[in-house]
C-alpha cells in the first residue's frame, strides 16, 4: 500500500525577523546568547536543540568542510523572492552564495562577501541551490547545481585561491552531470567522488530512462512496488572538474541486501547525498524528503552498495534534512538547517549538533527540538 507523501507547506504564521541580504565584505558576528540551556522556545511550544549559526543572512543546506585548521560551511543563500511554495521548489530561488566559517563551534561566525552570482557562471540561468566544497593541490572549488539556459539542472564548478573565494566559473556544467545536491568525497588514496540527485525539483525522475524527459513524473513517481529511483555517483578526473566515468547508481539496500523499494518512504532516497568515512567503513547519509528523516547507509567501498542502517534525525521544522557531517578536533559534527526563525520552508537557517557514534559504529539518533 503506498504511504501518503506529506506536504511540504507549513501552515503557521511567520515571524518577523528581519535579515540582510548581503554585505559587501565580511562581517563577523558573535554566537547567539544561550537562552535556557542553549534551547529556544518556538512559537508552536517546542524547544529547540540548536541555535542558527548567523541570523544576519538565511543559509541553507550547510555543506561544512576543515581546510586549514577552520571550518567553514558552504550554504545555500536562501532571499524571499515573492513565490508561492510548490513541489518543484520554484520558491527556492537563491542566486548566489556567502560562505560562513568558524575557528571553533560555538565561537563566533564570519559571514563573507558574495563567492559568486549566477549571473557569473555563463552556462547557468537561475536558482543556484545546494553547493559543495573541495580541496586539491592549492585550489578550492565549489560545485553549484544550477538551471542552465533550458531550465535543466546541471551541475558545475568553480576555483578559487581562497576557500571563501572570489571563485571563478567553468564556462560549461560538467559534462554528463544532472539533478541537485552535489557532495564530493575524497578517499585516502587521493581519489574523489561526486554524490549527486534530488527528486521533484531536482528533476532526478526526469532522467529515470537514462534521457532527460521533461514531462518524467513531476506528480507520480509510480514505482512504490519497484527499486527507488537512485541518487548517483562518479569519480572525479585528477583536476576535478570532470566526471572520470559515467555516473552510476548509488545502491541502498535492506538488511538482505535488496533494494529499497520507491514504496518505503521512510528509507527510501528523496535528496541531500553526504558521504563520509570512519572506521574503515563508508557512511552514505541522505533524506528521506516527503517524510523528512534523515537516514544513512553503511558500506564497505565509496561505490556502496550502503546498507540501510538507520535515522540519524527526526523531521526538522521545514522542508527537508539538508546536511553536512564532518570531524573537527577529535568529535563529529552534524550541519543542518530549519524554518524556526521564519516558519518558511524557502528561509531557513543552518545550524550545528554535536554527533556521537555507538561501539558498533552506528549513530546515535538525535531529536532536532526538545519537547
Amino acid at each position: 500500500m503506498p504511504v501518503k507523501r506529506v506536504s511540504r507547506r507549513v501552515a503557521i504564521a511567520a515571524l518577523p525577523v528581519a535579515l540582510a541580504a548581503g554585505y559587501a565584505t565580511a562581517q563577523t558576528v558573535a554566537a547567539p546568547k544561550p537562552a535556557a540551556k542553549a534551547e529556544q522556545l518556538s512559537p508552536d511550544g517546542k524547544r529547540y536543540l540548536a541555535q542558527p549559526l548567523v541570523t544576519e543572512i538565511y543559509a541553507a543546506d550547510p555543506s561544512a568542510h576543515v581546510f586549514n585548521g577552520k571550518i567553514y560551511v558552504y550554504p545555500s543563500h536562501d532571499v524571499d523572492a515573492g513565490i508561492p511554495d510548490d513541489d518543484l521548489g520554484n520558491q527556492y530561488a537563491m542566486h548566489d552564495y556567502r560562505i560562513l566559517s568558524m575557528d571553533r563551534v560555538g565561537g563566533p561566525v564570519t559571514i563573507h562577501p558574495v563567492a559568486i552570482d549566477v549571473k557569473d557562471i555563463p552556462w547557468a540561468s537561475k536558482q543556484t541551490w545546494a553547493p559543495d566544497a573541495a580541496y586539491k593541490n592549492g585550489t578550492y572549488y565549489l560545485y553549484m547545481p544550477a538551471r542552465d539556459k533550458q531550465g535543466v539542472f546541471r551541475v558545475g564548478v568553480a576555483t578559487s585561491k581562497s576557500p571563501t573565494g572570489p571563485f571563478k566559473a567553468e564556462p560549461e556544467a560538467i559534462r554528463g552531470s544532472y539533478s541537485i545536491d552535489p557532495a564530493v568525497f575524497t578517499d585516502a588514496d587521493g581519489s574523489s567522488y561526486m554524490y549527486f540527485g534530488g527528486i521533484w525539483g531536482g528533476q532526478l525522475q526526469r532522467w529515470a530512462t537514462g534521457t532527460y524527459d521533461p514531462n518524467g513524473g513531476d506528480t507520480d513517481l509510480k514505482q512504490d512496488d519497484k527499486p527507488a529511483l537512485s541518487p548517483k555517483v562518479a569519480k572525479l578526473t585528477a583536476d576535478m572538474k570532470q566526471f572520470a566515468e559515467a555516473p552510476r547508481d548509488v545502491q541502498i539496500v535492506d538488511a538482505a541486501g535488496k533494494p529499497i523499494l520507491g514504496g518505503d518512504h521512510d528509507r527510501r532516497f528523496f535528496e541531500a547525498s553526504w558521504l563520509f568515512k570512519r572506521g574503515g567503513k563508508y557512511y552514505f547519509t541522505y533524506s528521506t524528503g516527503d517524510t523528512h528523516f534523515l537516514a544513512y547507509g553503511i558500506g564497505d567501498t565509496p561505490y556502496g552498495p550502503f546498507r540501510y542502517t538507520g535515522r540519524i534525525m527526526s523531521p526538522v521544522q521545514g522542508w527537508t534534512t539538508h546536511h553536512s557531517i564532518v570531524a573537527f578536533k577529535n568529535r563529529w559534527y552534524l550541519f543542518y538547517h530549519d524554518t524556526q526563525l521564519t516558519n518558511k520552508n524557502h528561509l531557513r537557517s543552518a545550524k550545528v549538533t554535536e554527533l556521537f557514534f555507538n561501539p558498533d559504529g552506528t549513530i546515535r539518533p538525535i531529536d532536532p527540538f526538545v519537547k
